[in-house]
C-alpha cells in the first residue's frame, strides 16, 4: 500500500477531528500515529500537509501516544526528522521541536531515564544560547525563531518539572545580558524568571541554601545543567501564576522563608533587577506574569526589600493595562505598607473608582474594575482577617457614580450593590443629617423597584432571579442591621401576594439565606399564605411554601387554611402537596386539631396514595413522642436505631406506602405520525429494562397553547416484549410546536411505587398536520380551489423557495406530505391541503420544480403560521 496522499491525509484528519476517541477506537485508529510519524519523512507531501500533522500531534498527544513508550519512540522519530532537514529553509523545524517536546511532556515519558529526553534538552539549551549546531538546523534567518521556540520549550518542561533547569540559571542570566532590543527577550525572560521562582521555592521547602546555582555557568553540552533531584522535589505542581490575590496568603502560608548569604543575595537581587530592567520590552500579558514570579519569589525570602519594584511602579500606576494593573494588586497584597505608600494606596482607590464610572468601559472591563474595588488589598485592614469590607480610603463622594440602577446589566448592578452594601454596612453607625440621600436610604430605593419589576404579571424568569440575588446579597452583607433587614422581609412579602407562582424561588432562598433574615421572614410569609383563601387558583404555589415555612406559630390559622384547602385537592399533585404541608407540621410538633385533619384525609382524598400516607402520618402522630417523631420524618434514610418497635414498624410502613423518586427503567420515544381523526395523536413507543405494574404517564404542556392532556395507564410491561403504541390525543389552542414534560407513576416487582421523570418530548410543528376529507375523484381540483379562494381576503399568502435533495420532489412529497395532497402531476406539481388544529388550514401549491428546489405558494388563513411553515420547508431536504 503506497503513502497516503494530500486528500487520503485531509479526510482522515477530518474524521479523527469529528471524534477522536471514536476514531482511535476504530480499524485506522492504531496506525495513525505511525503513520503520521513516517509520512514526516515523505517527500510527495507537502510541507504544508506536514504542518498539519504536527498541528494535530499538538492537540492531540495523549491521543496518538497513550503511554510512555509510545511518547518515548515518537519523540525519538520527532527528533530524527528534525535533525534529517535538509540545510534550506524550512517551516518545519519549529513545530517539531514543539511536537518532540509536547510527546514526552504529555506522555510522562520525561526523565533521567529517557535517551529522548537526554537528547532533546542538550539541543533546546543549545539552540537557546545561539550555538551552531550544524547545517541541518537551517540558515542563519532561522536562527532567531528557532531560538524562541527553544526557550518556550524549555519554559513548558520547567512548568512540568519544577526544578529542572535551576542548574542553569547562571547561563540564562548571561544570555539574558547578551540578548540586545531585537532578540527573543521575552521568552527569555519569562523562562529565567520562572526557573528563579521554582529553585527559590523548592530550596526554601528543603532548607537548603542556593549552592552558587545563580553564578555557575552550566554548558549545554555538559551533562550537568539538569538538576533532576531539584526537579524531583518540586513535582507538587507549583502553581506559576495564581488565578487572583486573595489567594497569595493561603498558598504562601505553606512556603517556607529561605535565607541567603550576603553574597547569594547580592547575586539574587542582581538577577531580579536585570528582569526587572528588560521588563518593559514585553508584552503586557508577559510583564504581569514577570511580575508576578517575582513577586512570589521575593516574598519567601527574609531580608530582601521589595525596594526593587520601586521602579517599576512609577511607570505601571498609570497603566491602561487591566493585566498590568492586576499585577500591581497582586505585589499590594503580597508587599502591603512595604512597598507601597498611603498615598500609593490612595490614588490606586481613586484611579479604580473613577476607571470604573467611565461611560463606555465594556461590561467585562467595567467588572473588572468593581470587583478590584470588592477586592481591594489595603496595607492596614481593620477587623479580622477574610472580613468583607469598603477600603477605608474609598469615599462615598468618590463612589456616587458606582450606584446601581435598575438601568444596569444584571452583573454589573449586583456588582455596584455589593459596593453599595460595603458602603451601607460602614455608615450604620452614622446618622442621617439631612444632606443628600444617604447610602441606606438609595438601597431600600433599589431594592422595592426590584420588587416591583419581579412583581409583573407574566414578567420574565430573569428579573424575579435578579430580585433574589440582590436579596440574598443585601441579606449577606448586612445581616446585622434591623434597619436595612426589616423592610426587606416585608416587601418580599408583598412580593409573594402579588406574585405566588414566585414559590419556589422564595424556597430556595430561604434554604440559602441566614437565620436574620430567614426566620422572620418564614413567619411574615406563613401569615401570608394562611390568610388566602383556600380556593385561591394559586393554591399549589401556597401549599408548597407552607411546607417550607409551616412552624408552631399561627397553627390554628394554618391548620383552618389546610382544612379548606383539602376540599380544593382534587388531583394527585395537590393533594400531594398538601399532605407535605401537613408533613411539615408533624415534624414541627404540630399535635392539636392536626390528627383530626389527617382523619379526615384518611377517609376523604380521592387518591388511594393519598389516604394511605394520610393514614401512616395519623399512626406516627399518635404512637410516636416528638423528638422520636422528628426522627422518623426527617430527610435522611441513615435514623439512628430506637428503641420502639413500634417505630421501626412504622419505618418499614413509611418505605412501603412512600412513593419514591427512583431512576426511570423506562424509555419513551415517539412512533410514526399518524394523520387520521378528528385531532391529531402522537403514537408512543415505550420500552422498559425491567417488570413495570401500573403504570401511569403524565403528561404537562408549559404555557396556555395546549388544553390539559389525559394520563395514559398501561397495567403491565416486561422488558423484551414490545407493547402496542400508546395514543395521546392532543389539544391544541394554537398550531405551534411545543414540548411534553412527562413523568412516570409504577410499580416495581417488590411492591414499592416509584415516580419518574422522563425526558421531554418534543412535539413538532409537522405532528400537527391532519388531512381535510377526502372530496370525489373528480372534484378534487374544485375542492382545493375552493379551499385555496376562501383563504382571502382574511387569510394571507407567501412564496418561498423549497430546497430538495438529490432525490427530486416525487420523493419529498411521498416521505412527508402523502397523506395532504389533493391534487398531483407527478412528479411536477403537487397541491397540498393540511388541516391545523384548532380551526386553521394551510394550502400548499409545489409547482415548477427545479434541480436544486421548487417554488412554493402558500396561503393560509392563520398569519402566525407562516415562520413555522418556511422553517419546516426549508427542512424537508435534509430529512429526506
Amino acid at each position: 500500500m503506497g503513502l497516503p496522499s494530500r486528500e487520503t491525509w485531509a479526510q482522515r484528519l477530518g474524521a479523527f477531528r469529528a471524534s477522536p476517541s471514536a476514531f482511535m477506537a476504530g480499524p485506522e485508529g492504531e496506525d495513525l500515529g505511525r503513520d503520521l510519524l513516517s509520512d514526516l519523512r515523505s517527500e510527495k507531501l507537502s510541507e504544508q500537509t506536514k504542518v498539519s500533522l504536527l498541528a494535530l500531534s499538538l492537540e492531540y498527544p495523549a491521543q496518538l501516544w497513550p503511554d510512555v513508550p509510545a511518547a518515548e519512540a515518537a519523540a525519538a522519530s520527532l527528533l530524527d526528522t528534525l535533525v534529517l532537514l535538509p540545510p534550506r529553509p524550512s517551516a518545519l523545524r519549529r513545530p517539531l521541536l514543539l511536537a518532540a517536546t509536547t510527546a514526552l511532556v504529555a506522555g510522562g515519558a520525561l526523565g533521567p531515564t529517557s535517551e529522548a529526553s537526554l537528547r532533546l534538552l542538550p539541543l533546546l539549551l543549545g539552540l537557546a544560547s545561539g550555538r551552531d549546531l550544524g547545517r541541518g538546523f537551517g540558515p542563519s534567518s532561522e536562527q532567531r525563531p528557532l531560538q524562541a521556540t527553544a526557550y518556550e520549550c524549555l519554559r513548558e518542561l520547567e512548568s512540568c518539572k519544577p526544578g529542572l533547569l535551576g542548574g542553569c540559571l547562571g547561563l540564562l542570566r548571561g544570555l539574558l545580558g547578551q540578548e540586545g532590543p531585537v532578540g527573543p527577550v521575552q521568552p527569555l525572560s519569562l523562562l529565567l524568571a520562572l526557573a528563579l521562582r521554582n529553585t527559590l521555592v523548592i530550596q526554601a521547602r528543603a532548607r537548603a541554601s542556593l549552592q552558587g546555582l545563580l553564578t555557575a555557568r552550566a554548558s549545554p553540552t555538559a551533562g550537568g545543567p539538569w538538576n533532576w533531584t531539584l526537579a524531583e522535589e518540586g513535582d507538587d505542581h507549583l502553581q506559576p501564576q495564581a488565578p487572583s490575590w486573595p489567594a497569595v496568603e493561603k498558598e504562601e502560608c505553606s512556603v517556607s522563608v529561605l535565607e541567603p548569604s550576603p553574597e547569594e543575595a547580592q547575586e539574587l537581587r542582581a538577577a531580579v533587577a536585570q528582569l526587572l530592567d528588560t521588563s518593559y520590552l514585553l508584552t503586557p500579558v508577559a510583564q504581569a506574569q514577570l511580575l508576578w514570579l517575582l513577586g512570589w519569589a521575593l516574598r519567601g525570602l527574609r531580608g530582601q526589600p521589595p525596594v526593587l519594584f520601586k521602579p517599576q511602579l512609577v511607570r505601571l500606576l498609570g497603566t491602561a493595562q487591566l493585566t498590568l494593573l492586576h499585577a500591581v494588586l497582586a505585589l499590594k497584597a503580597a508587599f502591603g505598607e512595604a512597598l507601597f505608600t498611603a498615598q500609593d494606596e490612595a490614588l490606586l482607590l481613586r484611579r479604580l473608582t473613577l476607571a470604573a464610572q467611565h461611560p463606555a468601559l465594556p461590561l467585562p472591563t467595567h467588572l473588572f474594575y468593581l470587583h478590584c474595588l470588592l477586592s481591594f488589598p489595603e496595607n492596614c485592614p481593620l477587623g479580622p482577617a477574610g472580613e468583607e469590607a469598603a477600603p477605608l480610603l474609598l469615599e462615598p463622594q468618590l463612589c456616587r457614580g458606582l450606584l446601581p440602577s435598575l438601568l444596569h446589566d444584571p452583573m454589573a448592578l449586583l456588582a455596584r450593590l455589593h459596593l453599595l452594601c460595603l458602603l451601607c454596612a460602614e455608615d450604620e453607625e452614622k446618622e442621617e443629617g439631612g444632606q443628600g440621600q444617604s447610602p441606606r436610604h438609595y438601597l431600600e430605593e433599589l431594592l422595592v423597584g426590584l420588587q416591583q419589576r419581579a412583581a409583573l404579571a407574566g414578567g420574565p424568569r430573569s428579573l424575579a432571579t435578579l430580585c433574589f440575588q440582590a436579596s440574598f446579597l443585601v441579606a449577606h452583607c448586612l445581616a446585622g442591621q434591623p434597619s436595612v433587614l426589616t423592610p426587606l422581609t416585608h416587601g418580599l412579602a408583598q412580593l409573594y401576594r402579588a406574585r405566588p407562582a414566585l414559590a419556589p424561588h422564595f424556597v430556595d432562598f430561604l434554604h440559602r439565606v441566614g437565620p436574620e433574615l430567614g426566620e422572620p421572614l418564614r413567619v411574615v410569609l406563613q401569615q401570608e399564605v394562611v390568610s388566602r383563601p383556600a380556593g385561591d387558583e394559586a393554591l399549589r404555589w401556597h401549599l408548597q411554601m407552607l411546607a417550607a415555612v409551616a412552624d408552631r406559630d399561627a397553627q390554628s390559622a394554618t391548620l383552618s387554611f389546610l382544612q379548606a384547602a383539602a376540599a380544593h385537592c382534587t388531583d394527585w399533585g395537590l393533594q400531594q402537596a398538601l399532605l407535605r404541608a401537613c408533613r411539615a407540621l408533624l415534624r414541627a410538633g404540630v399535635r392539636e386539631g392536626l390528627a383530626d385533619l389527617l382523619q379526615a384525609l384518611a377517609r376523604e382524598l380521592e387518591d388511594p396514595d393519598g389516604r394511605d400516607h394520610a393514614r401512616l402520618y395519623y399512626v406516627l402522630l399518635g404512637h410516636l413522642s416528638g423528638p422520636k417523631l422528628a426522627v422518623a420524618l426527617g430527610p435522611s434514610l441513615a435514623t439512628p436505631a430506637l428503641a420502639s418497635s413500634l417505630v421501626a414498624e412504622n419505618q418499614g410502613f413509611a418505605t412501603a406506602l412512600m412513593v419514591q423518586e427512583a431512576p426511570a427503567p423506562i424509555r419513551l420515544h415517539m412512533g410514526p405520525r399518524r394523520a387520521e381523526g378528528p385531532g391529531p395523536v402522537l403514537q408512543l413507543q415505550v420500552e422498559v429494562l425491567e417488570p413495570v405494574y401500573s403504570l401511569e404517564l403524565r403528561f404537562r404542556v408549559e404555557g396556555q397553547l395546549y388544553a390539559p392532556l389525559e394520563a395514559v395507564h398501561v397495567p403491565c410491561l416486561c422488558p423484551g416484549r414490545l407493547p402496542r403504541p400508546l395514543l395521546l390525543p392532543l389539544q391544541p389552542r394554537r398550531p405551534a410546536p411545543t414540548q411534553l414534560d412527562i413523568r412516570a407513576l409504577y410499580t416495581k416487582s417488590t411492591g414499592l411505587t416509584c415516580y419518574a421523570h422522563l425526558p421531554p418530548l418534543p412535539v413538532k410543528f409537522a405532528d400537527l398536520f391532519l388531512p381535510f376529507p377526502q372530496p370525489p375523484e373528480g372534484a378534487r381540483l374544485g375542492f382545493f380551489e375552493e379551499l385555496w379562494d376562501a383563504c382571502l381576503p382574511k387569510g394571507t399568502e407567501s412564496r418561498l423557495w423549497c430546497p430538495l435533495g438529490p432525490q427530486g420532489l416525487a420523493a419529498l412529497v411521498s416521505c412527508h406530505l402523502e397523506p395532504f395532497v389533493v391534487v398531483s402531476q407527478p412528479p411536477t406539481s403537487y397541491h397540498v391541503a393540511i388541516h391545523l388544529p384548532p380551526d386553521s388550514r394551510l394550502l400548499l401549491r409545489l409547482e415548477g420544480a427545479q434541480e436544486d428546489g421548487v417554488p412554493v405558494v402558500l396561503r393560509t388563513d392563520d398569519w402566525t403560521v407562516l415562520p413555522l411553515v418556511g422553517d419546516y420547508l426549508r427542512g424537508l431536504s435534509a430529512a429526506v
